[in-house]
């Protein structure tokens, strides 16, 4: 079992709670890295995630290389399309949207990454990810235009997210999208962690340490921070 995997594990049997920081390539210049790392260094941290919905092919790989001369935390690809698949991070969320039906990100999306990642040194977790609604459209619906499930339906979120452990993910990521007016709400998150087996990933709209904690206690495994640290890179400084 590979390392990163295996210390999340050891992580959700030991109740640590982690955290991880989404940096969009799209929305972070080489010349701001070192001083933004260099906050996710000095806050509770312990991933930092890279990628987005719609980057130009050659910016994920340039900007792993420069986040990884300021840190030594696991950088872990969360990619939007197969083009920002890079050996130079240390691991990558094999993403599947459960949540939506177009095979574009169901599968032809990790068909034409496969045989790049076949070759490369690189961690891959299998990853099930679940949209849901966060009040307003996302890059994510956006692009891979798919429709999010909605909050009410707690029994298809948690059912969407259980079928994915049962297919072999190793994770599931469950989000509201970057950008996201209202955050995965609390019974949708517990009624999901109660369901599974395996870690929980969870973000999309989380604005305040409350919101973390808030998650945390409902069963979140990992909590990503992305557009708060985004708007205010002194996030975790307050």
């Amino acid at each position: 079992m590979n390392s990163i995997y295996k210390d999340i594990l050891i992580a959700k049997k030991q109740q640590k709670r982690l955290l991880a920081v989404l940096l969009d390539p799209d929305k972070l210049l080489a010349k701001d890295v070192a001083k933004i790392v260099y906050k996710i260094n000095e806050s509770h941290a312990t991933h930092i995630f890279v990628g987005g919905s719609t980057v130009a092919n050659g910016e994920t790989e340039t900007l792993v290389v420069e986040i990884k001369k300021h840190t030594s935390l696991p950088v872990v690809l969360f990619p939007g399309n197969f083009n920002q698949v890079t050996y130079k991070a240390d691991a990558i969320l094999f993403l599947s949207l459960l949540s939506g039906r177009n095979p574009e990100y169901l599968i032809e999306q990790q068909i034409k990454a496969a045989p790049y990642l076949r070759e490369i040194n690189l961690e891959i977790i299998p990853t099930g990810y679940v949209l849901v609604n966060g009040g307003v459209e996302t890059a994510v619906q956006k692009v891979s235009r798919t429709v999010p499930i909605e909050q009410e339906n707690t029994e298809l979120i948690t059912n969407t997210a259980l079928a994915g452990e049962y297919l072999g993910k190793k994770l599931i990521y469950l989000e509201a999208g970057s950008g996201a007016i209202q955050t995965v709400r609390i019974k949708n998150i517990s009624s999901v962690a109660k369901a599974l087996s395996i870690p929980l990933i969870v973000g999309g709209g989380i604005r305040s340490q409350q919101q973390m904690q808030l998650a945390y206690d409902a069963g979140a495994d990992l909590v990503v921070i992305g557009t708060a640290f985004e708007n205010d890179s002194t996030f975790f400084e307050k």
